[in-house]
């Protein structure tokens, strides 16, 4: 097998003037990256590890071998690379700082609000307005629950769960994802005034995914999930479980452009929860910071999440905000730019506090006048 590597940051500093400019932007956010591990790997083996930060990481990659020192110099520029913004329909979705994705499930079984929304359109329009009121920048729109255990939709029965709901979404002038991963659902809700396709299945499941997110021009959200059939979360057998997500992604955003798709257009996510146990889940979220070395903007959906439960006594689904706030707050401070949840308006102000400590961070009060 062949070696590979990976620069992982690994200390946050308030801002480059505390470190004498010894820092790095982290995709270009709020976030301000001091040390880093550069790791080499072949198969379950780290082979080399050094520290660097800024200043030295020259010296550092200079030791490595041509190829693995190409990918390492790739790596290091893609973790200060700047995403412009997402232009979706009318609305403009800066990601140089965090934003809130709501999601709005209209399915039968989801496992934290199945049912809400899904036979009662004035319930599902109400829940909208109001995530966008509280400062949702996107409207995450899914009409097939994907939780452990649940049975695949037919395309159709997804078609009139998801298209009402992207309709009137679209008539408020919401930005819309729809949580897809069947080829004629996304068609037909780009159609109705979607605006990003949202696969689970990083477009394994319907080859014909691809070809439509590629005409369209969409941005597409990639998620990292073990399973290839209709169980997304089978065969969760790593043998590094950050290095093999992070190579996993590598693959299809890849395989994406491949299919013509613009690397411009692709948003990339860890996938906590899918075909992942508790300790992998918290080896993800610790790891998240790694994840910029892949040069695509960073989608987690964390919220209500499973690991949840198993950290706070078996809390249920709707008794899990909380936590979800600490998992959401944990990615603001990894630089993720896209946060997925069931709980804006807390989320929002979650976020809004952190956007005021990081503001404040950017003066040094430790040099006297």
């Amino acid at each position: 097998m062949s070696e590979t590597v990976y620069i992982h940051p690994l200390t946050l500093a308030p801002g480059p003037q505390a470190v004498e400019g010894d820092a790095v932007r982290l995709a270009g956010g709020m976030v301000y990256a001091r040390e880093f591990a550069v790791i080499t790997r072949d198969g379950n083996a780290v082979t080399g590890r050094w520290l660097a930060t800024k200043s030295t990481m020259s010296d550092v990659l200079g030791q490595l071998p041509v190829p693995l020192a190409e990918e390492a110099a790739a790596q290091w520029t893609n973790l200060a690379l700047v995403h412009p913004p997402l232009e979706l329909g009318a609305r403009t979705v800066r990601l140089d700082q965090p934003q809130i994705m709501g999601i709005l499930n209209v399915t039968p079984d989801s496992f934290s609000d199945g049912g809400d929304f899904l036979d009662d359109p004035e319930a599902g329009r109400a829940h909208a307005s109001a995530m966008l009121e509280a400062g949702a920048a996107i409207i995450d729109i899914g009409g097939e629950s994907t939780r452990p255990g649940a049975a695949a939709t037919w395309e159709g029965d997804e078609k009139d769960r998801v298209l009402p709901a992207v309709e009137y979404c679209s008539a408020m002038g919401a930005a819309i994802s729809v949580d897809t991963r069947r080829a004629g659902v996304l068609e037909a809700a780009l159609a109705a005034g979607a605006h990003i396709a949202n696969d689970v299945s990083a477009l394994r499941y319907d080859p014909r995914s691809a070809e439509i997110a590629a005409s369209s021009g969409c941005p597409v959200i990639l998620m990292h999930a073990p399973g290839e059939g209709d169980d997304l979360h089978e065969g969760g057998d790593y043998n590094s479980i950050v290095h093999d997500v992070f190579d996993w992604l590598k693959q299809r955003r890849d395989a994406a452009v491949a299919k013509g798709i613009s690397r411009s257009r692709i948003i990339l996510d860890p996938g906590i929860g899918f075909g992942k146990s508790l300790s992998d889940n918290l080896a993800l979220i610790n790891a998240l910071p790694l994840f910029h070395a892949l040069g695509q903007p960073l989608l987690l959906g964390a919220s209500r999440k499973r690991m949840i439960g198993a950290l706070s006594n078996e809390d249920a689904a709707d008794q899990r905000l909380g936590g979800s706030l600490a998992l959401a707050v944990a990615g603001m401070n990894a630089g993720v730019q896209l946060h997925r949840v069931h709980d804006v308006a807390p989320t929002v102000q979650a976020r809004n506090v952190w956007r005021g400590l990081r503001d404040a961070a950017l003066t040094d009060f430790s040099q006297l006048p």
